[in-house]
């Protein structure tokens, strides 16, 4: 028996997964050759579920009711109670192996920032504070969604391959999150690396276990080869513990927790927010954020969907490459016709519009120079239907905007944590921002003390 408040489904091919499947991490329809972009997504039942009220601390207990596998825990004999403690057991592990826990994260309006970029007291700038997160960053947001689905699955007695390897394919800060998380679980884990992986990172996954894996690029080879890497141990038999949503949808359920923690705050406080810029790399974060959002509309949480804009630097763009794209095949991108039909046909002939960047991406946010937008689609159609729109960042304002948020919020953020500030750098400088908006960062990636990490040589 399973619960009717949540249905995984594929995006691009319509697939639904059956209800027992203990693991609904990528479409048994995506076979090479098919260019169908397929990604499992988890879809929610209004009628059976609304937008949590509670105000507990982790937020896998607060916004428990909005996760698949507590209805599919429900579905096999758990209780709500049973499931609250195996959060609270697995957020002890991770406490005791990483000395952080998982709780909610700031988010506050930046008075100084806000002045600094002349928004009047009607306006201003709000910051997502991801810095103090497990391992340092956002990426232990959607592992631990993935792992509390394999613990509840394995205690329903359906996933008896509890010794596969986890797989993960990262450089830097996804690498952590998973090793960590892995660590805390008594889990194996294999990491796919590139060659200029920071030696101190790589040395921090040694010390949690993981067995790291160096992953060369070779010459004439077309895209990236750790995730080329992952892509073959995925087909050996390793699970998913990935925050690509094509390789596992289940990451961006996780992730959705940073976006609810904002519809939380803007209802609790009555602030209508108007845009979210936000980097993207291989795009998990970004389509968390927007599905979180969409999520809060269809349970008539009192929040408004914002403006979504994704930032990529001018170093490899294959996001801003796709929605060009898109947008050139409709008549009117303000349609929602035209959307829905140009988004259909993006979907189903994928390498029109998503295929590896030509050139070895290069940038100082290493975390966002992925040769592919994995969850492409989602972010493209976030952005149209808010009219929203990408952002293309130089390095230089990317280095600015990181120091502007050291000195206005005093926050350790590195430069791809701030990426999407510089990004909004970019939107008040072209005038596309008026004063009196509300606009909000994320600031994801907390600096290293090594400070060996930088633009790819």
């Amino acid at each position: 028996m399973t619960s009717n408040a949540t249905s995984i489904v594929c995006a691009g091919c319509g697939f639904v997964v059956a209800p027992a499947e203990p693991y609904p991490f990528r479409c048994p329809n995506a076979i090479p050759g098919d260019d169908v972009d397929h990604v499992l997504v988890r879809e929610l039942d209004p009628a059976h579920v609304g937008f949590p009220q509670g105000d507990e601390a982790n937020p896998y207990v607060r916004y428990r009711e909005l996760f698949h596998a507590y209805h599919f825990g429900l579905g096999h004999g758990m209780t709500d109670g049973g499931f609250v403690d195996l959060v609270e057991s697995l957020d002890k592990a991770v406490a005791a192996v990483d000395g952080r826990s998982f709780l909610s994260t700031p988010f506050l309006r930046s008075d100084e920032l806000s002045e600094r970029l002349r928004f009047s007291s009607e306006g201003g700038v709000w910051v997502k504070d991801e810095t103090g997160n497990v391992a340092g960053s956002h990426k232990a947001r959607h592992l631990m969604g993935v792992m509390l689905l394999l613990l509840v699955a394995e205690q329903a007695g359906l996933a008896p391959d509890g010794e596969r390897p986890l797989a993960i394919a990262s450089c830097g800060n996804a690498a952590l999150a998973a090793a960590v998380v892995a660590r805390a679980a008594d889990r194996s884990l294999r990491v796919f690396v590139p060659t200029w992986a920071d030696p101190d990172i790589r040395a921090r996954l040694d010390a949690l276990g993981a067995d790291v894996v160096v992953c060369r690029r070779t010459e004439g080879a077309s895209g990236d080869p750790p995730y080329l890497a992952l892509r073959t141990a995925l087909e050996e038999g390793a699970i998913p513990f990935t925050v690509q949503g094509p390789d596992n949808g289940m990451a961006i359920e996780g992730g959705e927790t940073i976006g609810y923690e904002m519809v939380s705050e803007l209802a609790r406080t009555d602030v209508g927010l108007d845009r979210l810029v936000v980097q993207v790399g291989g795009g998990a974060l970004a389509s968390s954020c927007i599905r979180a959002f969409e999520d809060a509309a269809l349970l008539e949480a009192r929040v408004k969907l914002p403006r979504i804009h994704a930032v990529q630097t001018l170093g490899g763009y294959p996001l801003r490459r796709a929605y060009d794209r898109v947008v050139a095949r409709m008549a009117d991108p303000t349609s929602p016709a035209d959307i829905v039909e140009g988004l259909t046909y993006a979907r189903a002939h994928r390498s029109e519009f998503m295929w590896p960047w030509e050139e070895e991406p290069r940038s100082i946010a290493t975390g966002i120079i992925d040769d592919e937008t994995y969850d492409w689609a989602a972010v493209v159609a976030g952005m149209l239907a808010t009219d929203g729109s990408p952002v293309l960042v130089s390095d230089e304002t990317v280095v600015e905007a990181e120091a502007m948020a050291h000195v206005t919020s005093g926050i350790p953020v590195d430069p791809t944590g701030a990426a999407g500030m510089a990004g909004l750098l970019e939107l008040v400088r072209g005038g596309e921002v008026g004063p009196d908006e509300r606009v909000a960062v994320l600031f994801t990636g907390s600096k290293r003390l090594s400070g060996r990490g930088g633009t790819r040589r």
